[in-house]
């Protein structure tokens, strides 16, 4: 069985489970799947939808009734991505990865992507959906300038400390929180951190290939270097009417020449 073909057996074969529990209003799947371009290493992201006064019972039961829907291996809760409604499971033989959102009929349409339907009970979920048209998330360039150069100064401390598994850390953190999503907005796709970059954005992501490093402190500075001059250029190129932390911007570069090279 080929990866995609688990994908559609895993839900042909939940999906009936899932519906004769009486409290569930429907089912969607987000991600890939919905999105169209699933491959061999997609997860599954399904949402199943709780009648509003059900949700805090099923919410206690929700690692059993897995089990009672699939062959689950291992599970576990989302707060780590803020999500505490979320269990991110391993079901199988053979393994796939399967994400369980579980959410109020009156908060689904609370979304950041518009999911595909599997299942509406009552045909409420695609009128909520219908009422309630998605807004393209929007990437809060004031709040990364107002915090950009604090992190600059910071990634300098632990370089100068000699730190580098913390820069290491720091640079993957930038790319994610930053410069993945600045490459993203820069081809007009969703500013999710740094997924799918290589194929939707190729030449940003060649770009930001100047902010990797391994444990050096040499290659070190230079990745922290290329990061603030690629936030630079592209910040510049949005031409976004934010107000520039210049003041904190020149001290932050400056701390940061000083600390890969005090004798300049």
């Amino acid at each position: 069985m080929d990866a995609l073909s688990l994908h559609s057996r895993f839900l042909s074969d939940a999906l009936p489970r899932i519906r004769q529990d009486s409290r569930v209003a429907g089912v969607a799947v987000a991600g890939s799947l919905a999105g169209g371009h699933p491959d061999i290493y997609s997860d599954v992201d399904l949402i199943v939808v709780i009648d509003d006064e059900a949700f805090g019972s099923v919410m206690k039961e929700r690692l059993a009734l897995i089990g009672s829907w699939a062959a689950l291996v291992a599970g576990f809760t989302g707060e780590h991505v803020g999500e505490p409604r979320l269990i991110i499971t391993l079901v199988g033989p053979p393994l796939l990865h399967v994400d369980f959102k579980f959410v109020r009929a009156s908060e689904f349409a609370e979304r950041v992507e518009d999911p595909d339907i599997l299942w509406d009970r009552d045909g409420d979920l695609a009128g909520s959906l219908a009422e309630h048209p998605l807004a393209a998330p929007q990437l809060d360039l004031q709040w990364i300038e107002d915090r950009f150069w604090i992190w600059v100064h910071y990634g300098a401390t632990k370089l100068g400390r000699g730190e580098l598994f913390e820069v290491i850390g720091f640079l993957s953190y930038l790319r994610e929180a930053v410069l993945g999503p600045l490459a993203a907005q820069r081809v007009g796709a969703s500013p999710r951190g740094v997924r799918h970059l290589e194929s939707i954005a190729p030449d940003e992501a060649r770009d930001l290939r100047r902010t990797l490093c391994g444990y050096d402190r040499h290659d070190a500075g230079q990745a922290l270097l290329a990061s603030v001059e690629i936030y630079r250029q592209w910040l510049d190129d949005t031409e976004a009417a934010i107000e520039r932390r210049r003041h904190a911007e020149k001290l932050a570069v400056q701390y940061l020449h000083d600390v890969i090279d005090p004798a300049s």
